[in-house]
């Protein structure tokens, strides 16, 4: 049936698995045969367990406008193919400010609060990086 190799205490034992009915396996171990009685079947899962972690109570103050500066990064590596905005112009939450490719597909970037945008950090053809800083909207 089954062949495995132990090491138990610094000792090898080539142990094969000849028969395995109810609770008993017949093994055998280094060329002896023992009938070995399991106690309790063992079960382990391949799926891996999520746990979430509590999500904190939400304060009225995270529920109003995002004031000061915001700062657009890049969800992911790719090449800015368009930027439809430049530094002065007003920008609503939600707008489309530039758009990047990333693997052969195009991705609008949008602006993350209402505001001006006071900074562009990147220019059209320029490749960038997971988290790089495109735009400053103030």
């Amino acid at each position: 049936m089954k062949k495995f190799k132990f090491k138990i205490q610094g000792n090898e034992y080539d142990v094969q698995v000849n028969s395995f009915e109810d609770n008993i396996a017949v093994v055998e171990v280094n060329g002896s045969i023992y009938q070995v009685e399991l106690a309790q079947e063992v079960k382990t899962t391949k799926t891996p367990k999520l746990v979430r972690s509590g999500l904190a109570p939400t304060k009225i103050d995270a529920l109003k406008p995002a004031v000061g500066l915001s700062k657009v990064q890049s969800p992911l590596p790719g090449l800015i193919i368009h930027i439809k905005v430049k530094v002065g112009d007003s920008v609503k939450k939600g707008q489309v400010i530039m758009t990047m490719e990333a693997m052969k597909m195009e991705n609008n970037i949008l602006a993350e609060q209402d505001g001006v945008v006071s900074k562009i950090l990147v220019a059209e053809g320029k490749a960038v990086l997971q988290g790089d800083i495109l735009a400053e909207i103030q």
